[in-house]
């Protein structure tokens, strides 16, 4: 008698247990946002999912503070909950801001042996809405200069536009029947695309773009296939989507990246343009140990035009290939990957110095040549190296990047590369 009251007690406890829990959900009664120095507060309760009046729900919390992570006036976030005596709970977003307000300088070798640079200014939170807008002045033999203003949240939290002018002028080099010319490339490109976020790990970019390319003989070989002189004026259309799912601790990026672009030019001029450009990009982050950072980036790269010597990709120190020097080969197709491991050696404060060990490699299809070319290994390129970085942890993109990176396959060069911001 006495086991059949208590199963009876504890039947009656349990569903009455139940119950109250069926019946008194978490609520969140207030979101709080601490930390903000510039950035507005409007922007980020636009940008967060989780508000006052919602059930509480930690994932969602938690892909919120991934989101402000990701923002460029963030340099590091978390969250807090507090469990009030009446029941309900008070979340508590805290935001560390980066400053945003950033210069660049970038002094390299011109490919005919001058010296030259780019200077640059950026703001990456103008008004404290996240909006990017900047310029630069490049002088590579001839003078170049753009600007570029971005608005991600302008409209809503997933819909945004941004717009970018370049008018560009440079030496460059043309590869055709294993001889080399020098041009005169003049670019005036003008760009609107509008911007939008399906949801945390996915978003998109669609955009049209009007540019005039000028090609105009300088010096070297010649041929009666490759004009001395070359002009261009074309519509493109271009689409882009991103998923992403990585964090970001500081120096620390773990997580997966991947991009895809297509380009369709409307009535190419065969000697310049493809009608079809197509790139995807593989990133991978992994945490080694606590001070060590592993990073990959795979690429693919093709265009249609497979005939032009004014082939769209290139072997380039800044790109893909670090010591392989500017500008030392084109291809109209591509593969490549890089690879390196970053140590943290000394951390205080703002300040952390890393070292890396790295391996770049890429093939390439040249002209009027097979996609066969590609997996030959005729125009392997492999360069291992090592490199250092000064990052400053509350600036935004504050990485002084030097790299060396030596060549080891045949007709492969050595070199010193100096960046702002990691490689990728």
């Amino acid at each position: 008698m006495r086991s059949i009251l208590l199963s009876a007690f504890l039947l009656i406890t349990s569903v009455s247990m139940a119950q109250n829990t069926t019946g008194n959900p978490k609520i969140i009664s207030e979101l709080k946002i601490e930390g903000l120095k510039k950035t507005k507060e409007s922007l980020i309760r636009k940008i967060a999912r989780v508000e006052a009046g919602q059930e509480l729900d930690t994932v969602a919390i938690a892909e919120d503070i991934e989101r402000l992570k990701r923002l460029a006036s963030t340099a590091y976030a978390d969250y807090e909950i507090t469990h009030k005596e009446n029941g309900e709970y008070i979340v508590t977003y805290r935001i560390e801001e980066n400053f945003t307000i950033i210069p660049g300088l970038n002094i390299f070798t011109a490919n005919n042996g001058d010296v030259a640079f780019r200077v640059a200014i950026f703001e990456f939170n103008l008004f404290g809405q996240n909006i990017t807008t900047g310029g630069f002045f490049l002088r590579d033999v001839f003078n170049s200069y753009g600007g570029y203003w971005e608005a991600p949240y302008l409209f809503s939290d997933k819909l945004g536009v941004s717009f970018n002018h370049k008018n560009n002028t440079t030496f460059e080099p043309i590869f055709f029947n294993d001889s080399e010319a020098n041009y005169k490339y003049e670019n005036k490109n003008y760009e609107a695309k509008l911007l939008y976020n399906f949801d945390f790990h996915h978003r998109a970019e669609l955009g049209i773009n009007y540019t005039d390319e000028d090609y105009e003989f300088l010096e070297g070989a010649t041929s009666p296939d490759v004009p001395l002189t070359a002009r261009s004026s074309q519509l493109a259309y271009r689409a882009l989507y991103e998923y992403a799912n990585v964090d970001i601790v500081y120096q620390y990026i773990t997580g997966v990246r991947v991009k895809t672009t297509a380009q369709y030019i409307n009535n190419p001029n065969e000697l310049l343009n493809s009608s079809f450009i197509g790139t995807t990009e593989f990133q991978y982050f992994a945490k080694i140990g606590q001070k060590g950072n592993w990073a990959t980036r795979t690429q693919a790269l093709y265009a249609s035009n497979t005939e032009s010597a004014f082939a769209p990709f290139v072997v380039d120190n800044n790109l893909n290939i670090r010591g392989s020097g500017n500008i030392q080969d084109r291809g109209t197709a591509a593969l490549i990957l890089n690879t390196e491991y970053r140590h943290t050696f000394y951390e205080k404060g703002w300040f952390v110095f890393q070292g890396n060990v790295f391996v770049d490699a890429s093939t390439w299809r040249n002209p009027n040549r097979d996609l066969s070319e590609l997996i030959d290994g005729s125009t392997l390129r492999v360069n291992p190296g090592i490199g250092v970085r000064f990052i400053h942890k509350r600036i935004f993109n504050a990485v002084i990047r030097l790299d060396y990176g030596f060549g080891i396959t045949d007709n492969g060069d050595s070199g010193l590369v100096f960046g702002i911001g990691q490689f990728f």
